[in-house]
């Protein structure tokens, strides 16, 4: 049994030592979890559970989402990016004004604290529609979870460039939030070198995630096509006009920075049958998948962040 044991952690250790030899643009990828995943897991069964009404803007379940997402960047060392966490704003929809509110975070950066990555998602919903809760699981808390993550890898491996972590408001009512912010930002839109927007990243049955945006900028997609999952997933590019694949490039939050020429990555998943359905619950969403898309996200930003200038 000792010998055994022994073979065991001398194999152990020369695996261990093989991976920290491997060269840079060998290894654009996670060997192990960046982040809490049971952590993850729980903010999006809570999310996108009945408590919170389908998170629709401006109603009970919209709001407590807000102070949600507050209470979490407090507690995660996450600073208000302005004199707040909140961003309020009101805008009319189908004549029906609304009153909402962008939550926005910063983790300074150590080496170039000037300079901004905004990494975002949306966290409202659809809300209640005939008595039926649509929770919204995939669509998008789980992006909103994925914003946590972020900052928990941030506490032990502080970013050079700073960060801004967004939660927008209602980008289900056309993308509302991310309109106001980049014509009200709290820091100059020449400062921010890239958006990384996230909307539906929990679940896909054939192992797939989308980076969106690579088709407008040389340097993200060199990044995108050189990535090597560890897992079983499968970055792609595309969905950006440049196949006969459905475009997405306006289809989320991104959008808003793209028409102010603020180079994007956009990573989601296609539609799928409980895509804005009331069964897009944290029962259907899939855990494997969603842990390794936050981490392959994560190690995409770490590129970035060590070699954008």
């Amino acid at each position: 049994m000792d010998k055994i044991f022994f073979a065991v952690l001398l194999s152990v250790f020369w695996f261990s030592c093989s991976i920290g030899q491997s060269s840079q643009n060998d290894t654009l990828y996670n060997s192990q979890s960046f982040f809490n995943e049971t952590h993850l897991l729980r903010h999006l069964k809570t999310l996108s559970s009945d408590a919170f009404e389908g998170r629709r803007t401006g109603a009970n379940g919209g709001i407590k989402t807000k102070k949600y997402i507050i209470n979490q960047f407090h507690s995660l060392h996450v600073l208000p990016l302005g004199k707040s966490y909140e961003q309020s704003f009101s805008f009319v929809n189908q004549r029906k004004e609304y009153k909402a509110v962008n939550v926005i975070g910063v983790v300074k950066g150590t080496e170039q604290p000037n300079t901004y990555i905004l990494i975002s998602a949306h966290y409202d919903h659809e809300g209640i529609k005939s008595g039926n809760i649509y929770n919204g699981a995939d669509d998008n808390a789980s992006g909103v979870c994925a914003l946590f993550s972020f900052a928990e890898y941030f506490k032990d491996n502080p970013p050079k460039h700073s960060v801004i972590l967004a939660g927008f408001d209602a980008e289900e009512l056309g993308l509302q939030g991310s309109k106001y912010y980049v014509k009200n930002p709290i820091i100059p839109l020449n400062k921010i070198k890239v958006n990384l927007n996230m909307d539906m990243i929990s679940r896909s049955d054939d192992n797939e995630l989308f980076a969106v945006g690579t088709r407008y900028n040389d340097y993200l997609k060199g990044i995108v096509l050189n990535f090597k999952s560890s897992g079983n997933l499968k970055l792609l590019a595309g969905h950006d006009g440049g196949n006969l694949q459905e475009n997405w490039t306006y289809s989320s939050d991104h959008a808003s920075f793209y028409k102010e020429k603020i180079p994007f990555l956009y990573f989601g998943v296609v539609d799928h049958k409980d895509y804005h359905e009331p069964t897009d619950d944290f029962e259907n969403i899939q855990p494997q998948f969603y842990t390794e898309a936050v981490n392959a996200i994560i190690s995409v930003f770490k590129e970035i962040d060590t070699t954008i200038h």
